[in-house]
């Protein structure tokens, strides 16, 4: 009876345990399959506007499959191949994405603030080799320069968002560019002698926003506003974050996405800072941002190129991150996530030609969007590849 008993136990959990591997497996092959970003069907020997199609048809689709909500634009020589828009500017569904939507740029947003550092260069009120304490009295290093800031290569770790929460009774109900300057020079400390190592750090360039807003005796918004964005006519794009008086009407807000199902996300209490994020662009004003890294009246050709040159380290050996870009052989490129905000931006400078792939929707799928665009446009992008 014992021996019976035992028996209709095993079987009994030996059925059990085959369900929940069943189930287990189910739910995997169903994570597998939301995930996957089938590829660009496109023939080898297809040509440019048969590429472009292609591409164009595929990103329908992957917008009716849920995989993407966004925007793709695609220039050479200044000319637009392609603006495509898919999707919705909210949670909402009701107001669709164009080519004049301004989408949170998360951490593309390094390279504008680097641009407002080379404008405040090109104007005479500072030089990249300044040490910081030169404009932040107190820094917490003498030997830390604004180059070293914007190579990422300061020492300074990655500390302000970790500062801010343990500080938070300290700071108000917004954490701004001012409480991260000064809780650096009270609480932070070099991790490498500046120069030894790149190491990536957002908190390095809110540092650079707090030069600006020191040097020019503006707000950071106000001087991107009136020293790059207003005279380039880039009139979609702005510097947003929680001390801005309003939103722009042209704004989009992110979104969690599941299939249909989509929720909002919202902003927290450190949204108040700039300068590693909170630029908001529009398809329609990358067209006029690739076109000032290839020469602009704004800044000299001399200061821009230094954006894109591969910085020495104290051992010799050279970083491939520039100011806001990182540099590689034949292209220059930069990606943030931030909030619901996914995005990517690479310029191909012998062919003169650029791609921007932006998406509102926590898209976790943007790296296999971004690489199978690249992969069909590639004799387009790079026409010697």
């Amino acid at each position: 009876m014992r021996k019976k008993t035992l028996w209709i136990v095993m079987s009994t959990l030996t059925i059990l345990i085959g369900i929940i591997l069943l189930f287990a497996c189910g739910i995997g092959y169903y994570v597998y399959v939301w995930l996957q970003v089938s590829p660009i069907v496109v023939a080898p020997d297809a040509n440019e506007a048969e590429r472009l199609a292609a591409v164009d048809r595929w990103l329908d689709k992957q917008f009716e499959k849920h995989k993407f909500n966004g925007g793709v634009l695609i220039v050479r020589e200044g000319q637009v191949l392609l603006l495509k828009t898919c999707g919705y500017t909210d949670h909402t569904a009701t107001q669709r994405l164009n080519d004049h939507t301004a989408f949170r740029l998360a951490s593309l947003s390094k390279q504008f603030t680097a641009a407002g550092i080379l404008r405040l260069a090109e104007m005479g009120l500072l030089n990249l080799d300044d040490p910081v304490a030169k404009h932040l009295d107190g820094f917490v290093s003498d030997k830390v320069t604004i180059r070293h800031l914007l190579n990422q290569t300061s020492g300074i770790p990655d500390v302000y968002m970790d500062l801010a929460e343990e500080h938070r009774k300290e700071l108000g109900e917004v954490m701004t560019i001012s409480n991260v300057v000064e809780l650096v020079k009270q609480y932070g400390e070099l991790e490498h002698q500046p120069g030894d190592v790149m190491e990536y750090s957002n908190t390095n360039y809110v540092l650079l926003a707090g030069i600006i807003e020191s040097v020019s005796e503006m707000s950071f918004e106000q001087f991107m506003h009136k020293e790059l964005f207003k005279p380039l006519g880039m009139n979609d794009t702005r510097v947003w974050n929680l001390l801005s008086s309003e939103r722009s009407s042209n704004q989009a807000s992110d979104f969690d996405q599941v299939d249909e199902d989509r929720t909002p996300v919202e902003t927290t209490w450190i949204d108040g800072v700039a300068g590693d994020g909170a630029v908001f662009c529009s398809l329609h004003d990358f067209v006029i941002w690739d076109q000032f890294w290839g020469g602009n009246p704004l800044i000299s050709d001399e200061l821009l190129n230094q954006a894109v040159k591969r910085p020495k380290l104290n051992d010799g050996t050279k970083s491939d991150y520039g100011f806001g870009w990182i540099v590689e052989q034949k292209r220059h490129w930069h990606n943030g996530a931030w909030l619901g905000a996914n995005t990517y931006f690479v310029r191909y400078p012998e062919s003169e030609c650029c791609l921007v792939v932006l998406d509102n929707s926590s898209n976790i799928r943007l790296d296999a969007v971004v690489s199978h665009i690249e992969e069909a446009l590639m004799p387009i992008l790079a026409k010697d590849e």
